[in-house]
């Protein structure tokens, strides 16, 4: 993946991410959707090979696998290798608060406000982050299909703090997880199916969404103070960049910061919590 990111082309035509055009490889803007630098500085065409999401879903799920692999490896001795319920291989709460776990505890009791974004990319056991992944994988690609690839990043990302912000209000006291930011994928194809007027995507996303909101009120360890906060903010997300116009170069920007503000937040919850645990 990334040696196909480094091809940079700089010369000839590449395809408009927004309309499909060709277009010059040094065009400042696309002549038929006016998409400004539509050749994304010469890397359009290798981002494409990545697929619709830009890579994206596959990212998510090795990303959080490596998290979820580093918190199994902090956890040591303390490692639960069969927990409460469907607890299997679950890592110890202390690593899962090093590597930046949200919750009242965190945020309020230590003061690290950042987690509500790195608390998305950690999992509290090995069926926890399964069919998290299971579901990044699937609704990722149907994402990014009807409200662009960049969108879709921003949704994720906010949707994940706005969830984990009302879950820690809520008094959470240690929370973590990629479901926020899936409800959050979910509220904005509601939104979409709403604003098109697909009933088909509108209906399908209510549906999963309810759902899995009433299979959370029954199962333990479900935190759906998340899930309700990821879904409008996704939402929410989703009404302010309007998914029915074509993504802009400035929501790539805008989707490249909020990867690295949430890995950013990862490495701040590593660095400042070094000093409890030593």
């Amino acid at each position: 993946m990334i040696t196909r990111l480094l091809k940079r082309k700089t010369t000839g035509s590449v395809v408009c991410p927004s309309c499909g055009s060709l277009v010059g490889v040094r065009d400042d803007r696309c002549y038929t959707c006016g998409r400004a630098n539509p050749g994304l500085w010469g890397f359009a065409p290798a981002i494409r090979q990545l697929g619709s999401d830009f890579g994206f879903a596959p990212f998510v799920v090795g990303a959080s696998s490596i998290l979820y692999l580093v918190s199994l490896l902090l956890s040591g001795a303390a490692l639960q290798t069969i927990g409460p319920g469907l607890a299997i291989l679950a890592p110890s709460q202390q690593a899962l608060l090093l590597l930046g776990a949200s919750g009242a505890i965190p945020v309020f009791g230590l003061g690290r406000w950042w987690t509500v974004l790195s608390a998305s990319w950690l999992h509290g056991h090995f069926l926890h982050i399964l069919f998290n992944m299971m579901w990044v994988r699937q609704l990722g690609p149907a994402a990014a299909e009807v409200i662009g690839p960049a969108r879709t990043v921003i949704i994720y990302t906010v949707a994940g703090a706005t969830g984990f912000a009302l879950s820690t209000l809520a008094g959470s006291g240690l929370t973590m997880g990629a479901s926020a930011s899936i409800f959050g994928l979910l509220g904005a194809l509601v939104h979409y199916g709403r604003k098109s007027g697909s009933s088909l995507i509108h209906g399908e996303a209510l549906r999963c969404a309810i759902i899995l909101f009433v299979f959370g009120l029954f199962m333990p360890g479900i935190d759906n103070f998340a899930h309700a906060g990821g879904f409008f903010g996704g939402y929410i997300a989703s009404a302010f960049m309007n998914p029915l116009a074509r993504e802009r170069g400035d929501h790539l920007i805008a989707a490249v910061c909020c990867l690295a503000a949430t890995f950013l937040s990862v490495l701040v919850s590593v660095v400042t919590a070094l000093k409890y645990f030593r």
